[in-house]
């Protein structure tokens, strides 16, 4: 009889996890739905999947992978695009085409650093003070975020990085040290308000930990926004990134980055467009296909989802 009740109680459970795995798979496949249904956002996922690509294979897709570094060929030198050099050269010779599939390897890498050290401090800060709203370490939180959130982003960014030796490491410190309290004030909004709802209430009662409510039962109802704002922000960090090397603060030669290889076109404008033009269209296409993304993931996580 034990063996028989033992047997039932497997099968239940086995049960149980296949109608889990179910609800689970449907849930999923209603979100693709959603996202699948807005094309733009489509396009942009396609663009980002070959910036990312391109960017890992550089250097064995690039025509002229010695050109992104330290590369002289005076002989090629300011050349027009053709079929040698689809993109044209540049003042020393340099193939501006492979020079932008290794310089989409530093702007995504700036991308990546950059969230990463931002992202996780401004949620977390967002989440004690939204969950302590009105207490003293709430208050506190959120006057330093505006104190933060007053000066933009690329003027803060560039004011780091001018007190700082100009290199691509400072200007990641740089760019992060702008971006934390946006997350901050982001999941601030959204935790004060899901910290009153009546599963919040109902977990404070059955004795659940501050941390847990915090990261169990508040967080997960935040990812939506939250994963919207990291989309959209990593064309902005990409572009800010380009701004400060394009005024020397950023990466240094013979890095190959977008910034710096538009800035160093310019003093061949108009003669010499393709040497700036080409990687400020690279800059669009990234920037273009992350909002275009996180509009999709946007509809994604908008109601009408159970």
């Amino acid at each position: 009889m034990g063996t028989l009740t033992h047997g039932l109680g497997c099968e239940g459970e086995a049960v149980n996890n296949l109608k889990s795995g179910r609800s689970l798979s449907e849930r999923y496949g209603r979100y693709w739905y959603k996202f699948r249904r807005n094309k733009l956002s489509i396009i942009g996922l396609a663009a980002i999947i070959a910036v990312i690509f391109i960017a890992l294979f550089a250097p064995w897709l690039s025509p002229y992978p010695s050109n992104a570094g330290l590369f002289v060929n005076f002989a090629a030198a300011g050349q027009a695009p053709s079929g040698t050099h689809v993109f044209g050269t540049e003042e020393i010779g340099r193939d501006i085409f492979s020079r932008i599939m290794f310089g989409f390897q530093y702007s995504l890498m700036l991308m990546v650093v950059v969230l990463s050290i931002s992202v996780a401090p401004g949620v977390i800060l967002g989440l004690i003070a939204g969950y302590y709203n009105g207490r003293g370490i709430s208050v506190v939180i959120m006057r330093l975020a505006d104190v933060f959130v007053a000066v933009p982003p690329l003027l803060l960014a560039l004011s780091v990085a001018s007190v700082l030796t100009p290199s691509a490491v400072n200007a990641m410190l740089a760019v992060s040290l702008a971006w934390w309290p946006w997350y901050t004030r982001l999941v601030y909004s959204s935790s004060s308000s899901i910290r009153n709802e009546d599963y919040v209430r109902a977990a404070e009662l059955v004795g659940a930990s501050r941390w847990h409510i915090m990261f169990k039962e508040i967080l997960p109802n935040s990812l939506g926004s939250i994963l919207t704002k990291v989309t959209l922000d990593c064309g902005w960090v990409i572009l800010i990134g380009a701004s400060l090397s394009y005024v020397g603060l950023g990466a240094q030669a013979p890095t190959p980055d977008l910034g710096t290889m538009i800035a160093e076109g310019a003093a061949y404008l108009p003669a010499q467009w393709w040497i700036s033009i080409f990687p400020a269209f690279a800059i669009v296409v990234v920037i273009l296909g992350f909002n275009l993304l996180g509009d999709g993931i946007n509809d994604m996580f908008s109601s009408g989802i159970s």
